[in-house]
Parts: C-alpha cells; structure tokens; sequence
C-alpha cells in the first residue's frame, strides 16, 4: 500500500505538479515530504505527519525549511 501512495505521489509530481507552477512555500515541497514521510515512517505515521504539514499551507504560515 505504501508503494502505491508513493507512485502516485512521483506521478502527481512528473505530470500534474508543472501544470500549476511553482506554488509551494515550504521546502521540500509537500508531494517530496509525503514521499519522504512515507519511506521513514510507513502508512499510518506517515499520512498523519503529511496531513499535519498540508494543514499548514496556507497564507498566514510563513513556510520555508520543513524536514521530515
């Protein structure tokens, strides 16, 4: 299962992420940190710590270096 949410996410990232641009405010982006997220921590810990880091995308967060 873990495999397949990575693939999708490295699919989302070659051929629908350059679509909108460089839109991002952290680093690394957050398809990077679900990815990265995911390899370290597996499924469950990794999408709780995904979602957490998605929740802060937005304009009252200043963003920048946000590692896994």
């Amino acid at each position: 299962m873990k495999y397949l949410l990575i693939k999708m996410l490295r699919f989302y990232q070659k051929f629908i992420s350059p679509l909108k641009g460089q839109t991002c405010r952290f680093y690394p982006t957050c398809s990077e940190y679900a990815i990265q997220a995911l390899s370290k921590y597996g499924i469950c810990k990794g999408l709780i710590k995904t979602i957490i880091r998605i929740s802060k995308c937005h304009p009252f967060h200043p963003g920048g270096y946000d590692p896994v």
